[in-house]
């Protein structure tokens, strides 16, 4: 028997009590505490010889592993580090991460998490989480039901079709469920326990790792149609059956899926889409945060978005309620947002679009008067000039598409453009900062979806905000578990994007960040999961609870990597 939640002694003091002893305690990640376990719990759990002589506590173990990181030279390599502290300590884990954010952020999620899908078959080293296959679909049921995931609240889920900016990454986007939880926890201070990451193999459509002698997924094309919608049913249904109260995050699923799957089951269980959800949110609190900078309300931005897939939807119909927010109706909100995809402005008339780009067409008497370049499509750059875009916002996974012809003609129509490449990872980029800033003069407020480090500019020195989501899940998924909440909606995603943007320095200094130190991430989702809470109280999606007790249930639900003295039980 295993303990996980601390508990109290006669005396008040909080204990973990545990009957693995010797080397199985010690391969328990969560349990393990390697050099910190006491000279009385080295005796009780039978440890000797099986550690150094050393006594050490948590702070000299962070110190360790931070010199070992340093030495390593890659992102890649130190990406391996933190997967393999991770298997091996999990408390040490999130206590590093804790005290290091901004360094490790990077490392153990965007960008070089990307990486790590690309080369997960190489690395894969210590079962975590699980692969539900679709030839094993007849066994889901028995997979979920194993005790160890009692104490499941929350799961992050992918079938890996999207993985970031680089496509299909098949049974490797195990990697993004694996990050993702572990933010929840090292950001958002969710137990461990809690998080159960989740890949739904139903094959990949990657010729490389078809033919990949070590891939460790299911070979074969992926399963679509008729078969995928049944599979991922099966899914949701077990998941419901075994978790009646579950939280489920809907990650990288390819655009053709991500919003339908929302659609059809967001009403049915408890769940949200970071990559539609997690991305409007986080986009439209740094928005919000900018247009302040600005001095130009949101209502009367011009946004061009370029990449019209399911992020840039999820972004715009977030934009279009804080806009109605501000008095707009909704097609006058509509009227200020233009998509670019492949073909050019969705407007009426283009091939290939989808049901759900309807809502981002414009009419072709709405550019009748344009000046154009061609007759055939109308450009990115024909949109940026005739309408005087202010906003541009890009999701497109095109490295290089924010050309300094369009960012120059940005410059020209408004005193302070506002510029998101928001697609990653940092190769996927759509432009530079340097080159943003270069190109505007050093006028332009920028927000990138990667890190990018501060650029020196005419003798400034200029920050670019890093919009990523890992400012509102963590937050968002928090505010949800700590109230109970029973379904995700609109207004609750609205609520982490302004809560997030009430901490933007540049409200007070409109030349300082636009985002508050990623370094605060634990106090960024406090106050982001006690303002999605309070709105799932007054959605009526969680029981009624008063603003003191929401307080109350934020502190209590989150989780501190910290060593506690450990009680050897019987079985």
């Amino acid at each position: 028997m295993s303990t996980l939640f601390p508990m109290h002694t006669s005396d008040g003091n909080a204990v973990l009590r545990t009957s693995l002893s010797g080397i199985d305690l010690l391969l328990n990640p969560r349990l393990n505490k390697g050099t910190a376990f006491t000279a009385e719990e080295r005796d009780a759990f039978e440890l000797h010889g099986m550690l150094p002589p050393t006594i050490g506590s948590l702070e000299e173990q962070r110190e360790r592993r931070k010199i070992a990181l340093g030495g390593r030279a890659t992102q890649f390599s130190k990406y391996i580090f933190m997967r393999d502290l991770q298997d091996s300590n999990e408390t040490l884990f999130y206590s590093f991460i804790e005290h290091n954010v901004e360094e490790l952020l990077p490392v153990v999620y965007t960008p070089a998490v990307g990486e790590g899908c690309q080369r997960f078959s190489e690395i894969w080293r210590r079962p975590r989480g699980l692969f539900l296959s679709y030839p094993e679909r007849d066994k889901m049921e028995q997979i979920l039901a194993n005790p160890r995931f009692d104490e499941v609240r929350c799961i992050v889920v992918s079938d890996g079709e999207r993985i970031l900016g680089l496509g299909d990454q098949g049974a490797g986007g195990m990697g993004i469920p694996i990050g993702k939880m572990a933010l929840y926890t090292a950001l958002g201070g969710i137990p461990p326990e809690h998080c159960l990451p989740i890949l739904l193999d139903v094959g990949t459509d990657n010729e490389r790792l078809l033919n990949d002698p070590i891939y460790i997924g299911w070979q074969h094309k992926r399963v679509r149609g008729a078969d995928y919608d049944a599979f991922i049913e099966q899914f949701v249904r077990a998941v419901e059956r075994r978790w009646p109260k579950i939280l489920l995050q809907w990650e990288d699923f390819a655009g053709i899926n991500a919003q339908r799957l929302l659609v059809r089951y967001r009403d049915q269980l408890c769940s949200f889409n970071d990559d539609i959800q997690g991305t409007a949110a986080v986009a439209t609190g740094t928005l919000l945060a900018a247009v302040h900078a600005t001095g130009v309300p949101l209502k009367e931005q011009t946004i061009v978005f370029f990449g019209a897939g399911s992020a840039g939807i999820g972004i715009s119909d977030l934009l279009v309620d804080a806009m109605k927010a501000e008095g707009l109706s909704e097609a006058e909100a509509r009227a200020r947002i233009y998509a670019i995809d492949r073909h050019g402005l969705l407007v009426e008339g283009c091939p290939e679009m989808r049901a759900d780009q309807q809502k981002l067409v414009r009419s072709r008497a709405e550019i009748a008067d344009w000046s154009l370049a061609s007759e055939s499509t109308v450009s990115f750059y024909d949109v940026v000039r005739n309408a005087r875009a202010t906003v541009l916002i890009g999701v497109s996974a095109q490295p290089g598409a924010f050309t300094e012809d369009v960012v120059r003609q940005m410059a020209a129509n408004c005193a302070r453009p506002v510029i998101f490449p928001l697609s990653n990872p940092t190769a996927k980029a759509e432009a530079t900062p340097a080159d943003l800033y270069r190109w505007t003069e050093g006028r332009a407020i920028v927000g990138t979806g990667s890190p990018f480090a501060p650029i020196a500019f005419e003798g400034k020195t200029l920050h670019t905000a890093q919009v990523n989501n890992s400012y509102i899940f963590p937050g968002l998924a928090l505010g949800i578990l700590a109230v109970a909440a029973r379904r995700v909606t609109d207004a609750m995603i609205m609520a982490s994007a302004r809560a997030l943007a009430e901490l933007s320095p540049a409200r007070t200094d409109p030349h300082a960040a636009l985002l508050p130190p990623i370094a605060e991430a634990r106090a960024i989702s406090r106050h982001i999961g006690e303002a999605v809470a309070r709105q799932a109280v007054s959605d009526g999606v969680a029981d009624p609870v008063d603003e003191a007790a929401i307080k109350d249930k934020i502190v209590h639900a989150m989780w501190s990597p910290v060593y506690l003295p450990y009680e050897r039980v019987d079985e």
